[in-house]
């Protein structure tokens, strides 16, 4: 069966909300996008372009892909983690896209809860989810989430949409592995169940 694991940018009070841009997401007045960038050294970096080029698949949101759809397929296809995330399948949870553009992209009908799991189920590979908020809650209320790999950036942003949104039901992660960078970025990845 193959896994599910979110890659994702949080601050240290869990916002995930405009990580790359001003107006990636201004939702509820968020004014603070863009606070990845000062952040990004080397080893975010090959962080980030491993995570994508190593993916069997992508699993996104809409405001993830539209965002995604609109760089990635003009980004230098020399660089083997845009060639990966230009061929890789891509699945998309929406309820208002109707024809994905972007090359190997698939709508997830009504209930993506099922189709993850049938996607997991058909698949040997990752499947990696980027951003993709919205999505997440689903994700993680069906208990579907294998692994989390978290870059945690050293901010407190004090408001903003969380990873982790108040109302989820508790549950334990084991940590895996922890790795800071030169910029105080700490990437930490979690099992959601126990191996073996």
């Amino acid at each position: 069966m193959g896994q599910l694991v979110v890659v994702n940018f949080v601050s240290l009070d869990g916002v995930m909300q405009s990580v790359l841009s001003a107006d990636e997401d201004r939702d509820g007045g968020f004014d603070q996008g863009g606070w990845v960038l000062p952040y990004v050294d080397e080893v975010v970096e090959r962080f980030m372009s491993e995570a994508t080029a190593s993916a069997g698949a992508l699993l996104l949101g809409r405001r993830t892909y539209e965002i995604f759809a609109a760089t990635w397929p003009h980004a230098d296809m020399n660089d083997p983690a845009v060639a990966a995330m230009n061929a890789m399948p891509k699945y998309v949870a929406s309820r208002t896209l109707r024809d994905p553009k972007w090359a190997n992209s698939t709508l997830l009908g009504a209930d993506p809860a099922e189709e993850v799991t049938r996607i997991k189920a058909a698949s040997e590979a990752e499947t990696v989810v980027l951003g993709s908020g919205g999505l997440l809650g689903t994700l993680i209320e069906h208990d579907l989430v294998d692994e989390y790999r978290l870059l945690v950036f050293p901010l407190i942003l004090g408001s903003g949409k969380r990873l982790f949104a108040d109302g989820r039901t508790p549950r334990r992660l084991t940590l895996t592995a922890t790795r800071p960078t030169p910029s105080g970025v700490l990437i930490n990845t979690y099992r959601t169940r126990a191996e073996g």
